[in-house]
């Protein structure tokens, strides 16, 4: 059963917890993370929504506040600190949940479908439909983490959104949708000639301006 989180996440926690859960799923042999390796997994510019550009002061302070809640830990042992999560034992997530949760967190909402593709180096679901069980097992009550969202105009699926916390501390919205593009104009045979027609009166005007005028000689 999902545990209850001790309080909503700020934007800085969501991408520091996630950053910890993607490492330790898909490169375990450099977890527990050092602050510089965490600061560049939380800067990373591929596989993140919103990108950030967190320091060294900002993400400290994060894990100091998550050490509290006891969601990470610190290993002090080595030649530099060394950060690792305990989210998962706290929710008690077996690896699908682990895997679908952390690109949530590092991605924000998406469907049951990206979910799946975004999650090939964290854990192989077979399917879609997969992928979807694992969200609507985070979705069951009574405290759920993630949540299934209302389908906007024009989407074809419903997508799947965490509930732990904001996904951006600045509260950066997703990029507006491009404007609609000009129709493209339809092919007319008989203007193109037309337009040839006056091209070539024109270039013949030209070559009579500019060639010598041998009356005079």
């Amino acid at each position: 059963m999902i545990q209850r989180m001790p309080r909503q996440l700020d934007g800085v926690e969501v991408r520091v917890l996630g950053c910890l859960l993607e490492k330790q799923q898909a490169t375990p042999e450099y977890y527990p993370l050092t602050l510089n390796a965490l600061v560049a997994a939380c800067n990373q510019r591929s596989n993140r929504y919103p990108v950030m550009k967190l320091s060294d002061g900002e993400v400290g302070l994060a894990l100091r506040r998550l050490i509290q809640e006891r969601l990470v830990s610190r290993d002090d042992r080595g030649r530099a600190t060394r950060w690792s999560q305990s989210l998962d034992r706290h929710l008690g997530l077996d690896a699908t949940c682990k895997a679908a949760l952390t690109v949530l967190l590092l991605r924000g909402p998406q469907t049951a479908g990206e979910v799946r593709s975004r999650t090939t180096r964290l854990y192989e679901f077979g399917s879609a439909a997969a992928a979807e069980a694992a969200l609507a097992e985070l979705a069951a009550p009574p405290d759920p983490v993630v949540v299934l969202l209302e389908r906007n105009p024009g989407q074809k699926e419903a997508r799947w959104g965490h509930r732990m916390g904001i996904d951006d501390p600045e509260g950066d919205t997703p990029p507006p949708p491009l404007p609609p593009q000009p129709a493209a104009r339809e092919f007319d045979p008989e203007q193109m000639m037309l337009r040839l027609e006056r091209l070539e009166q024109e270039v013949e005007k030209l070559k009579s301006a500019l060639s010598p005028d041998t009356s005079s000689t």
